[in-house]
């Protein structure tokens, strides 16, 4: 492997994506890390002299790989369009055209770079969906959920989908245009056949409106190009969410969540999250937990908090972790153990 951080960084992330099913990223990316010289190189400036540990941090291979898929969304250079999957799906030849493109286009591939990934996997909520149903069953009460980096907000809907769990069973509406699947291991609790939903709202920093074709087109990009049901996902969930009319709040997350999941009277509040926190600075981290406990010392058995959150443990990317924290009492639970697209989960209950 590369002494150079950012050249490391590319073949990490081309080994991540073979490893999740991506063989068009798994085979570009380390392409791109045995040629930086020149234009491409270019594109890490803000990154260089940056450690490998940065790099990973701020998802700068996520950043590239996501602005070259954009542009060839885009059909703004069209031999890329030709280059990238459903098209063409020779890695050698695509990494070819796409340094002559980062040529042509290098200035719009470094805006795309300059923000963070914002990406929004529907399959997660295949995920998150046991963890809403663990609340249901505590507490008895209609649910307000509140979702913190919610992008654009598809998993908010997440009861409006419908699923099959494995061995955990089908739930949800079997008509619904987005279908989510999870392999599900570890014991099989009973799931809740419905639950109420009262009230749904997010918050993003920059919050995603996907009636602009645009924008809509930048979330997409973080898909990879060759995982086609990914995509097909992504487009049934945001014609429902264009259809619901859902919104996203721009703000602040720490201070969103200290003006909105103050507990409310007959209902169960909800603040969750998934492969959302690595991004926030600590500070934020800290100003967000602690809104969360002022908030659970005020709860009541008629009105409780949850805190459900899929998220990396600290220090380690692997394995994605689903918690839960009910107040009254503040007690954390490891609920399961999930692949951070959603296509797998070990539940521990």
């Amino acid at each position: 492997m590369s002494d150079d951080p950012i050249a490391r960084m590319l073949q990490t992330q081309g080994a991540v994506c073979a490893s999740f099913g991506s063989a068009f990223y798994g085979a570009l990316a380390p392409l791109a890390a045995a040629e930086l010289a020149g234009a491409p190189r270019a594109l890490f400036a803000p990154w260089e002299g940056a450690s490998y540990r940065q790099l990973v941090d701020d998802a700068v291979a996520l950043r590239f790989l996501g602005a070259l898929h954009d542009l060839a969304l885009s059909g703004e250079d069209a031999d890329l369009a030709a280059a990238f999957p459903p098209v063409g799906d020779d890695a050698a030849a695509a990494w070819r055209v796409a340094r002559a493109a980062i040529e042509r286009h290098g200035a719009r591939i470094a805006v795309f770079m300059s923000h963070e990934p914002q990406t929004n996997e529907v399959r997660r909520s295949a995920c998150l969906l046991p963890g809403f149903l663990a609340v249901a069953a505590a507490f008895g009460l209609p649910m307000r959920c509140l979702e913190t980096g919610a992008s654009a907000g598809l998993n908010q809907l997440w009861n409006r989908y419908g699923y099959d769990l494995g061995a955990a069973g089908r739930w949800g509406d079997p008509a619904s245009p987005v279908q989510l699947n999870a392999d599900w291991s570890g014991p099989t609790p009973a799931l809740a056949s419905s639950v109420a939903v009262a009230e749904t709202a997010a918050c993003d920093r920059n919050p995603i409106d996907l009636a602009d074709p645009a924008q809509r087109r930048r979330l997409k990009a973080y898909l990879w190009p060759d995982q086609a049901e990914r995509m097909a996902r992504f487009d049934a969930a945001a014609g429902v969410a264009i259809a619901a009319g859902v919104r996203v709040e721009k703000a602040d997350a720490a201070d969103w969540t200290a003006a909105k999941a103050a507990p409310r009277e007959g209902l169960a509040t909800v603040v969750f999250h998934s492969i959302f926190w690595q991004y926030l600075p600590a500070a934020t981290q800290t100003a967000m937990r602690t809104a969360l406990e002022r908030h659970g010392a005020a709860v009541t058995a008629s009105a409780p908090l949850a805190w459900l959150r899929m998220e990396p443990p600290p220090d380690a990317p692997v394995p994605i972790e689903l918690r839960l924290t009910l107040w009254p009492g503040g007690e954390e639970r490891l609920l399961a153990e999930v692949q951070a697209h959603g296509a797998w989960l070990t539940w521990k209950g």
